[in-house]
């Protein structure tokens, strides 16, 4: 008698989890882009692109995520390109309905690269453990994860840094500074908490 447990998420549990995902990792955008910072992956250059011409995050974040579900079918299949699409989708409305939901007054730029990474890390975290992810960079450092066991975190980190480098452009050492923070929190975050084989379920 196979006494194993049956360890993959039910679709329920699937569909929670993109909903908590993508409404923690939005609440960190609305923060972010309350104070003028910035983060990286495809987020970031949605940041940057908004922050340059004021065109809409969301659709700005959604578009640039199109190329980027190729691969991810390629490499890590149907199911988790589909996840994926519908957490960028959800993404993209969430951040764009919130500022109509909550009204957000002064925040503290070092509270809100703290917090903001805390959250989107955290959002992020549970958008992995379902197979889900934000697109991106986020397809590409899964992929180097289970193809080549780099820590997901840390491979995250070093691409979400490099984008920020870019923002000199567009914003002051202070802002670019505390962006760089709140990425290292963000990812800190994920290094910690998704390492292959700690976390089992599927």
């Amino acid at each position: 008698m196979d006494a194993t447990p049956d360890l993959r998420h039910r679709p329920h549990e699937d569909i929670q989890a993109l909903l908590t995902g993508t409404l923690f990792v939005a609440l960190g955008v609305v923060m972010f882009g309350r104070t003028g910072l910035l983060t990286g992956g495809t987020a970031g250059i949605a940041f940057l692109i908004h922050y340059a011409t004021g065109w809409n995050f969301g659709l700005v974040f959604f578009c640039i995520n199109l190329p980027f579900y190729g691969l991810a079918y390629q490499r890590m299949g149907l199911q988790f390109t589909l996840k994926t699409f519908a957490a960028v989708a959800l993404l993209a409305t969430i951040s764009n309905l919130l500022p109509q939901w909550i009204a957000l007054g002064s925040i503290n730029p070092v509270f809100a690269a703290v917090a903001g990474g805390l959250l989107m890390g955290t959002g992020m975290l549970i958008l992995f453990r379902h197979r889900a992810s934000l697109g991106g960079f986020n397809v590409l450092v899964l992929y180097l994860q289970e193809r080549f066991g780099w820590r997901a975190g840390l491979t995250q980190m070093a691409l979400d840094c490099s984008i920020v480098l870019f923002a000199f452009a567009l914003t002051d050492w202070w802002h670019i500074g505390l962006s760089v923070l709140g990425a290292v929190v963000l990812n800190q975050t994920l290094a910690m908490n998704h390492r292959t084989g700690r976390y089992v379920a599927i």
